[in-house]
C-alpha cells in the first residue's frame, strides 16, 4: 500500500493538473525588529505546478526563509504580510486561522531548518507523529501507531517500531532530519515547504535525505518548494530556480538554463563562485562575489545588486529593474541580461 492510498487519509481539493497547484503574487512581508519595521520580503511572484520541486536559492539573509514561513503565516507577532498565496482557490493570507489550521500541516507541510530546536525535546518521536495523524486524519490507537512506525520505515530509520519510543536527543542529526520529514508527510501533504532540509548533514546523509525527498514526491504526487544555499543540491533535485537577493526575486528558469546560461548578473556570480568539479581545460580558479549582501534597511538606489556587480552602468543606478520574461520560461531582473556570456563546466 502506497501512502497516497492509506485509508486514513482525509483528501482535500486541490487546483486541477492543468493549472499551478501555488500562486504567490506580490508578497511583501514587514517585519517587526527592535529598529524597527524591516521589509524583508518584496514583491515576490511565482507559481508552482503539481509535482514540480522548484529550488529558492541565494545568500544568507536573502529573504529566503521568511519567503517560506509566510506561505503559511507562520512570523511573529506584529509581522505584516499584503499579496497573495493562492492555493485550492483560497489566499492563505487572508484565510481565517480557523481554516488555515486545517491547511497548515494538513495539505502543505514544512520541514524547519534545524530538527533538534523544531522537534519537541520532552515527547517521543512517536508522540509528535500521532499528534499530526489525530490533526489531520482519522486514524487513532493502534492504527494511528502502525502509521507513525510505517512512516519512519517510509523516511529509512531502522528498526522502526521500536525508534517510536526514542526521544529527539537519542537519533543522530541525519535521524532526526528524517523524523522531521516522517512527521511533515503524516498528513500526506500536496505541497511541501523544506527549509534547508540537508544542512550541517554530511554529504552522504545529505544524498540520501534528498534522494528520498524525490523518491516521495514520485510516491505522493507532491509539490516541494526547497530553500538552499547550496546549487549542488539544487542541479540535483529542482526542475526550477528562483534566485532571491536582497528580498527580491532576480531570476526564475528551469535548472538546465540556468546553470548554463544565467540571465541575471547575480545569478552569474553565485554560480562562477563554485568549484566546477572538472579537470584539465574545464578547471578556472574561482571568482568571489566582491563585498557582502546589503542591509535591508539601506538598500542602493536601482538594482540592489548594482555595487557588487561586474556588469553595472549608470542605467543599473536608476530604477529597481523588475522581472521579466527574457527567454521562453526564463525572466530576469537584470537590464544587461543579454551581455552575461554563457558558463563553462557547470552542472
Amino acid at each position: 500500500m502506497t501512502a497516497a492510498s492509506h485509508p486514513g487519509h482525509v483528501t482535500a481539493p486541490v487546483t486541477g493538473a492543468d493549472g499551478p497547484l501555488l500562486q504567490v503574487q506580490d508578497l511583501n512581508v514587514h517585519l517587526p525588529t527592535p529598529r524597527g519595521e524591516l521589509h524583508a520580503v518584496r514583491g515576490v511572484s511565482f507559481d508552482l505546478r503539481p509535482g514540480e520541486v522548484l529550488g529558492l536559492v541565494g545568500e544568507s539573509g536573502s529573504g529566503k526563509s521568511v519567503t517560506l514561513r509566510a506561505l503559511l503565516r507562520l512570523h511573529p507577532r506584529g509581522t505584516r504580510l499584503s499579496g497573495r498565496v493562492t492555493y485550492a482557490g483560497q489566499d492563505l493570507l487572508t484565510l481565517p486561522d480557523a481554516r488555515l489550521r486545517g491547511v497548515r500541516g494538513g495539505q502543505i507541510s514544512m520541514i524547519f531548518q534545524e530538527p533538534m530546536s523544531a522537534l519537541n525535546p520532552v515527547l517521543t518521536v512517536g508522540e509528535q507523529i500521532r499528534e499530526n495523524l489525530r490533526e489531520h486524519t482519522r486514524l487513532r490507537g493502534r492504527d494511528a501507531m502502525d502509521r507513525a512506525a510505517e512512516l519512519l520505515d517510509l523516511t529509512g530509520i531502522p528498526s522502526p517500531r521500536a525508534r517510536l519510543q526514542d526521544y529527539p536527543h537519542q537519533f543522530s542529526g541525519g535521524m532526526r532530519q528524517r523524523a522531521m520529514i516522517a512527521i511533515a508527510l503524516a498528513s500526506e501533504p500536496k505541497l511541501l515547504l523544506a527549509d534547508e532540509p540537508t544542512t550541517a548533514l554530511d554529504v552522504t546523509i545529505q544524498d540520501q535525505i534528498l534522494r528520498l525527498l524525490l523518491k516521495l514526491r514520485d510516491e505522493l504526487g507532491m509539490s516541494v518548494v526547497l530553500v538552499t544555499h547550496d546549487l549542488g543540491v539544487v542541479a540535483q533535485t529542482c526542475d526550477r530556480v528562483a534566485v532571491m537577493y536582497g528580498g527580491r526575486l532576480m531570476e526564475t528558469a528551469p535548472v538546465t538554463p540556468l546553470f548554463t546560461h544565467p540571465l541575471h548578473a547575480y545569478t552569474s556570480g553565485l554560480l562562477r563562485s563554485l568549484p566546477d568539479g572538472g579537470s584539465g581545460a574545464h578547471r578556472q580558479p574561482l571568482q568571489p562575489i566582491p563585498g557582502s549582501p546589503p542591509d535591508l534597511r539601506a538598500l542602493p538606489a536601482g538594482c540592489a545588486f548594482s555595487p557588487r556587480c561586474t556588469f553595472v552602468t549608470d542605467a543599473c543606478r536608476v530604477a529597481e529593474p523588475p522581472l521579466v520574461p527574457v527567454a521562453p520560461g526564463h525572466a530576469s531582473a537584470c537590464i544587461h541580461h543579454d551581455r552575461l556570456p554563457p558558463l563553462q563546466g557547470q552542472a
